[in-house]
């Protein structure tokens, strides 16, 4: 969403604890048990880092097409290195073997910056175990992670979600009217996006005190794009990123999405040259066209179809770094179509998940409801009975009532099928969750209407905005859909516990969690809690 300088988040501390790492001495490689917890033996030789080479930064992971049995390792440096590869802990012991890495590149457009980054991608795992692995290039000390596959078949796991996360500002300068700089804290860890707060950092350790399989990012990652609009570097606040999540990101995959933030002018036809070098995402979307790489993709862990899209392509709104409505030409819309239907129709499917940024449904008075989503997608998504939406965008959180079909009016305002809040059957409507409270310095839970009330983004006039921006048209709606909405906290995330049930009770059910975090350690309070049921698919007649 579009950004104004406001007050920092009250309360949070100023950094983060490091999560729990695998680390280990020079010898063979071992394998820590399914449930996650690390080895406690040897890990993999390492060498002393050498004058001159960069260092092992920013090391994430990424589900690859069949997340099972494929898994990504990545890392970025300033400049090219000799032989990135990494080397991969064997279950069965012994010293692992070593897969080489793929370099990819991109040269900022506006500081002319090259960033490298390296993806290992790793095949022929096994379903449900967790690996050791060392992350390394010539002269570097190799960093150490450890990652778990996701299981195959019908099986419990977590997952959580948010959005709108920034970079911690631990070198943020506010300049005060008399010109004099004002550094907002004494930890000069990170440089800036100029959007972030210190709960960029705290919700790293929160996400690790859950300790999910994995985590949905729902887009606005680093912004980037502002902190180039502010002079600040953009492949620097990227890193940033990176370095400050890779507490969490090198030991599980954190899955993004695009948001409107992630298009930076100059990088690539729709400035997603950055986002797309970054992560190696799963080759789900079919595309051959090298412009939208990566911007959708799906994957499945147990019996849940996870969809991630690129929704600027068709929100109405001018929120980007340059406007790229319609971009795909439709190829987005059918393939989304495409997938639907695959998994509505597979019995060994029971949930689909899709996360976006924009989000369909909001009760706010300030980015709102996109109209053009709406249409594009809110017809497949009742057609194919999606169970669940997470999104972003608005930096606060709130849920809707599960919904299907619209009023015929104008907003396409959503229908709910139920009013109940703590158990929900989503084989009756899909429920949209708005998780943006990630970090970003500029909250929204206190824009949302005292009473239910939505406002819809209809369309752009020809009026320009002091930030060159097309205005936006708004029209106000009733919001019969809003369920819950938190105007407390400034920050959270949410955790989503699936369990499969089993074929004799033909039902399958996924407890939510939304958690408020407060410290370096992530201490978590709960919010609000839930629960989604459906039939199992086979348990269909």
């Amino acid at each position: 969403m579009a950004i104004t300088r406001r007050s920092v988040l009250k309360g949070s501390s100023a950094a983060a604890a490091a999560a729990a790492s695998v680390v280990g001495a020079a010898g063979e490689a071992t394998a820590a048990p399914a449930s996650g917890s690390p080895a406690t033996g040897p890990l993999l030789q390492s060498k002393p880092h050498r004058l001159g080479a960069p260092g092992v930064l920013g090391v994430h992971l990424q589900f690859g097409t069949d997340a099972s049995s494929e898994m990504t390792v990545s890392w970025i440096t300033p400049q090219s290195v000799r032989r990135p590869q990494v080397r991969l802990g064997s279950p069965d012991g012994g010293h692992g073997r070593v897969v080489d890495a793929e370099t990819k590149t991109y040269r900022d457009d506006l500081s002319k910056e090259e960033v490298y980054v390296h993806h290992a991608r790793l095949t022929g795992l096994r379903p449900g175990t967790t690996y050791l692995y060392t992350a390394g290039h010539d002269g570097a000390t190799p960093e150490t992670g450890s990652f778990t596959t996701a299981p195959r078949g019908r099986s419990a796991f977590t997952f959580t979600s948010f959005g709108d996360q920034a970079t911690p500002n631990l070198r943020r300068v506010i300049h005060l009217p008399d010109g004099v700089p004002s550094p907002v804290n004494r930890f000069p860890l990170h440089t800036s996006s100029q959007v972030g707060s210190p709960a960029s950092a705290d919700i790293v350790a929160a996400v690790e005190r859950v300790g999910p399989l994995f985590n949905l990012i729902n887009g606005d990652l680093c912004y980037a794009a502002i902190a180039g609009a502010w002079g600040t570097s953009r492949a620097a606040t990227w890193a940033d990123w990176f370095i400050n999540n890779s507490r969490s990101t090198r030991l599980r995959p954190w899955m993004p999405c695009a948001g409107n933030h992630e298009n930076e002018k100059g990088n690539g036809p729709i400035g997603a040259a950055g986002y797309q070098t970054y992560f190696s995402l799963p080759q789900s979307s079919a595309s051959s066209d090298e412009e939208t790489r990566g911007m959708w993709y799906s994957f499945t862990v147990s019996a849940v179809r996870f969809i991630s899209l690129a929704n600027d392509d068709v929100a109405l709104q001018d929120g980007g770094d340059t406007y790229i409505h319609g971009y795909s030409g439709g190829a987005q819309r059918r393939w989304l179509e495409r997938e639907l239907k695959a998994a509505r129709s597979d019995r060994g499917v029971d949930w689909i998940v899709v996360c976006m940024h924009q989000p369909m449904i909001s009760s706010t008075k300030s980015a709102g409801s996109d109209l053009g989503i709406r249409e594009a997608w809110g017809p497949l998504f009742d057609q194919y009975g999606v169970d669940l939406v997470v999104c972003g965008h608005e930096h606060h959180y709130e849920r809707s009532h599960p919904v299907r079909g619209t009023l015929p009016n104008d907003t396409r305002t959503p229908i709910p099928v139920s009013t109940r809040t703590d158990v929900i059957d989503t084989g009756k409507g899909t429920v949209h969750m708005i998780i943006g409270a990630g970090g970003n310095i500029a909250t929204t839970q206190d824009d949302m209407f005292d009473t239910p009330q939505g406002r819809v983004l209809m369309g752009l006039s020809d009026t320009t905005t002091s930030s060159g921006h097309k205005e936006p048209v708004w029209v106000t709606e009733d919001a019969p859909w809003a369920a819950v909405r938190d105007h407390k906290y400034t920050h959270g995330f949410a955790a989503f516990d699936v369990d499969p049930g089993d074929r004799g009770s033909g039902r399958t059910r996924i407890r939510v969690t939304y958690y408020t975090f407060d410290g370096p350690h992530g201490d978590l309070t709960p919010v609000d809690t839930f629960t989604l049921e459906r039939q199992r698919s086979d348990a269909r007649a």
